[in-house]
């Protein structure tokens, strides 16, 4: 009988809260003697990695840090912003990580509108910190990490990071009372203006956590080069995996394409996760007579998809890469292009164009979903018809801090509407065609920008490529390409226009080309909004 059923309650023994600060006790029970981090000289083993987590948990409860206080922490990549992962949420605090590229505007409005109790801050970058609190109008309770690796060390007098560690411990087997609890406070990354705060909870980055060792088929053991940053949804949610697989995580603080290889030989990174920027990077080192990397390397790259040419020569270094998207509203990448054998009988061209795909969810996603929004009906698998990408799972996000009515129209008919249109291929793989925003109405044709910018990247004297709508009398408007030229290379605007024209129809090619150093935000997306300000303020 039904009542039966409902009688039975959630008790402490058949329900727990979730959350990755679960991964932390398993890492001290099971990964104790193992490597979990390495950074130049330093070499910690999990079982002081935890004791250090939760020293510092402990210190933040003794200045006063309590649960839902916003601890923003403005470091790069170290051992140190890996630790706070796991002790700010210990202490009941909710993790906000700063981008360390932002200008000192934008730090302050973060800092204002997050309502931070507390900033920890690298030394390197207290220069960064006290112009925005200046901008701000008061400071903030500092403390401050001396790292013996960077350049620089000016202080605001705040509390060595240092003297946390002297507390005596919390206690290890906390969890959060409520799954639904926030455990980290990310801001979108600035692509079109004021940035919006993103909240995550516990359940959600538990999730993510164990979708990504199932989509990517992660072993245990996994030696991690962290090269996203973890300003960036929380590098992906990696260093909550690390500890779930007993990972090692190796650090080079700036992520060079020189010290990433370097890193590589060193410590055999089997894994790691790259903006296509970095693998731009890569792909252009000289590695004349270098043998590829047997086992190949995991990557998983994100953002905008990769050009087919990088993609062909990552593939020939030795590097498995696998194009994942999210956004920050979904902790990071929530679907993947998942290799399929018959893919091997493609010739190599081919292989790069499928796998620049932004494929199929997550396991741990309920639903990732283009749909007509007009008609309310999923778009058919032809490739051709166009809609937008809608999620629902449990790694979407709260919502947006302190602005109900985004939230509202973002998650709009059960799902969250993520802006970007994209085709279902006859395989079921998805794929984008552009942002909403970003696709031009020539002439009552729709002309995809990312299309078009995947030509230019082929362009031999081409770095880096945006494509936006320019104003045109006759058509409403017409493409017209921002172009970052490679170092030493030339190429005039009829050059640009004429290689378009030879691999695109008429109409897609640019009308117009700027050549320019593109704005770029911290990890590698292409700022199209302050190119189209430029558009209209400039004549082109």
């Amino acid at each position: 009988m039904q009542k039966h059923f409902e009688a039975m309650e959630k008790t402490a023994a058949n329900h727990v809260p979730l959350s990755p600060l679960s991964f932390l006790n398993r890492a001290d029970a099971l990964h104790g003697h193992r490597t979990a981090v390495i950074y130049g000289d330093v070499r910690r083993d999990w079982t002081e990695v935890v004791r250090r987590a939760r020293a510092v948990a402990r210190g933040l409860a003794e200045m006063g840090i309590a649960k839902g206080d916003t601890v923003s922490v403005l470091c790069p990549n170290i051992p140190e912003l890996f630790e706070l992962h796991f002790a700010v949420p210990l202490s009941g605090a909710v993790l906000n990580t700063l981008n360390t590229r932002l200008e000192p505007e934008t730090i302050a409005y973060i800092l204002d509108h997050a309502d931070t109790r507390l900033v920890i801050v690298d030394r390197e970058l207290v220069p960064l910190l006290a112009k925005a609190f200046a901008l701000l109008g008061r400071e903030i309770p500092v403390v401050e990490i001396a790292d013996p690796n960077a350049a620089g060390g000016e202080s605001l007098g705040g509390q060595d990071y240092s003297e946390l560690l002297n507390k005596g411990g919390h206690d290890g087997s906390a969890l959060p009372n409520d799954e639904w609890d926030a455990i980290a406070l990310n801001y979108t990354s600035g692509t079109s203006g004021r940035p919006k705060g993103v909240v995550y909870h516990h359940r959600g980055a538990y999730l993510m956590a164990l979708g990504t060792v199932a989509a990517w088929q992660m072993p245990s053991y996994p030696v991690y080069l962290s090269v996203v940053p973890m300003f960036h949804c929380n590098g992906w949610g990696h260093p909550w995996v690390l500890a779930l697989q007993g990972g090692t995580m190796v650090f080079t603080r700036i992520p060079a394409a020189d010290k990433i290889m370097t890193a590589i030989h060193e410590h055999g990174v089997t894994h790691l996760g790259a903006a296509p920027i970095v693998l731009q990077m890569l792909a252009e080192l000289d590695y004349t007579g270098a043998e590829p990397f047997d086992p190949a390397i995991k990557v998983m790259t994100a953002g905008a998809p990769p050009p087919p040419s990088v993609l062909e020569k990552t593939k020939a270094m030795g590097l498995d890469v696998m194009q994942v998207y999210g956004l920050t509203e979904t902790y990071g990448h929530i679907s993947q292009c998942l290799w399929q054998e018959e893919w091997a009988a493609e010739d190599p061209g081919e292989q790069a164009r499928l796998q620049a795909q932004q494929g199929i969810a997550f396991p741990m996603v309920d639903s990732v979903a283009v749909i007509d929004r007009a008609r309310g009906e999923t778009v058919p698998r032809d490739g051709e018809t166009q809609g937008e990408i809608a999620i629902r799972g449990n790694t979407v996000m709260k919502g947006y801090y302190k602005d109900p009515d985004a939230t509202a129209e973002a998650f709009d008919n059960g799902r969250f509407w993520s802006g970007d249109a994209a085709v279902v291929n006859p395989d079921g793989y998805m794929q984008i065609r552009d942002r909403l925003k970003d696709v031009i109405i020539s002439g009552g044709e729709n002309i995809s920008s990312v299309e078009v910018e995947a030509v230019l990247y082929r362009h031999p004297a081409v770095q880096a490529a945006a494509v936006v709508a320019k104003p045109d009398p006759k058509w409403g408007e017409v493409p017209c390409a921002f172009v970052e030229l490679r170092p030493g290379q030339e190429a005039n605007a009829d050059e640009i226009i004429a290689y378009c024209r030879e691999h695109l129809a008429g109409f897609k090619a640019p009308k117009a080309v700027v050549f320019m150093d593109l704005p770029k935000t911290s990890t590698g997306k292409i700022q199209k909004f302050q190119l189209r300000a430029k558009m209209k303020s400039t004549e082109t």
